[in-house]
């Protein structure tokens, strides 16, 4: 190691040659590095997999506007919409069709623990507004009490998800009624729920007899080809007579719905602070490190300074080390954070993984914030008087 930075550093490496020489003292460092990385990497994986889980279900759908009331931040939230504004939109002659979109949590009483599905109640006769894995079977659902479930929900074991077929049903009980799934599609668990299930709009109320026909939670609509659907948007404001209505393209809506979920949520605040505190964790301890160093070898340093070394020479040995506790950090913490956002991901059914963006932004910030300990590491230095040292 001594040789290969000699030759990258074009010198000497003594920062190298003072952090290995109280080993003990060096492998502490390594690992309080590398353990701020691994809480970064922890609350990364797991903001990450809310926006994945968050995105997720809208990616079930094909729709170009939705028509939401004024408090839906989410698509499992907010009041119901009157499917007259649907009847209204049509009115515009770039607007091609509509449906309204049900959204609420159904349980599952598995005896011993439930499994919550967001549940969307849809009409079986409107395919073309839903994902082309789920298109393909919506036509089970014109069966009154028939289900189409997520395979990778939690709590539903792959070999119980993989029987599900029209020849082999699952039928459960939920909100007292019997529910039959004849086939799957690919979901998985979120923050909000186990998983998902597709229903009849039919189903769906008879599921919730205080839910009216009338009242969907979302309205869907597609535009003709080639349209521009934010002209559309637009047009519609003023053509749909409720002015609360929150009348935006279906793209603008997923993403309106992950900033809620990160920025306004308190899970998605709790994570954003999570990563900051590893940050300043990382921070504390690579500049703790370089601060008692350059007091242990403040003598020495004085003295290369009365031999005439400038503050760029003194910078270049703790920027050195800086970069030596940075990247050898990172490598363990890499490996270990990947290791439990695995983990995580199996034990929980929640999109966790360690990603190369991920893996890059983390790199890059462990190096600048150790390079900026290192920096202030050297004020000391700087400020120190040669005569006052001997």
């Amino acid at each position: 190691m001594s040789r290969l930075l000699q030759w990258i550093f074009g010198r000497l490496p003594i920062g190298w040659l003072q952090l290995t020489h109280k080993r003990g003292r060096f492998l502490a460092a390594l690992s309080g590095v590398a353990f701020a990385n691994v809480l970064v990497f922890v609350q990364l994986g797991i903001m990450n997999s809310m926006g994945t889980a968050t995105l997720r279900p809208y990616e079930f759908f094909s729709a170009d506007i939705m028509i939401s009331a004024s408090d839906a931040n989410a698509l499992a939230e907010g009041g119901n919409v009157a499917r007259q504004w649907m009847l209204q939109a049509f009115a515009d002659p770039d607007v091609t069709a509509g449906m309204g979109l049900f959204v609420s949590n159904v349980p599952w009483d598995r005896g011993g623990k439930d499994i919550s599905f967001t549940t969307f109640g849809i009409d079986p006769a409107e395919p073309g507004f839903l994902a082309p894995e789920i298109a393909g079977k919506i036509a089970l659902l014109q069966v009154q009490d028939v289900a189409i479930l997520d395979r990778l929900a939690r709590g539903l074991t792959r070999d119980e998800a993989a029987a599900i077929r029209p020849q082999t049903p699952l039928s459960f009980e939920t909100q007292n009624r019997t529910l039959t799934a004849l086939d799957t599609f690919a979901g998985g668990g979120g923050f909000g729920g186990d998983g998902f299930m597709f229903i009849s709009d039919q189903t769906f109320l008879s599921l919730f007899p205080s839910r009216s026909s009338g009242a969907p939670d979302h309205i869907l609509l597609r535009v003709r080809p080639g349209a521009d659907v934010a002209a559309v948007t637009s047009r519609l404001r003023g053509l749909i007579s409720d002015p609360t209505l929150r009348i935006r393209s279906y793209a603008d809506a997923a993403q309106e719905d992950l900033r809620y979920q990160q920025m306004q949520r308190p899970t998605g605040l709790i994570f954003g602070f999570g990563v900051l505190i590893g940050v300043l964790v990382g921070l504390v301890i690579v500049y703790q490190v370089l601060s008692a160093d350059v007091a242990d070898h403040l003598r020495e340093y004085a003295t290369f300074k009365a031999m005439g070394y400038g503050s760029r020479f003194f910078l270049g040995i703790v920027v050195e080390e800086a970069l030596i506790l940075g990247i050898l950090g990172f490598l363990p913490g890499l490996a270990v954070g990947t290791a439990i956002l695995t983990l995580m991901g199996k034990v929980t059914a929640l999109p966790l993984g360690m990603t190369a963006s991920m893996a890059i932004m983390v790199f890059v910030g462990t190096v600048v914030f150790s390079v900026l300990s290192g920096t202030f590491a050297t004020r000391r230095l700087a400020a120190a008087d040669p005569a006052d040292l001997f």
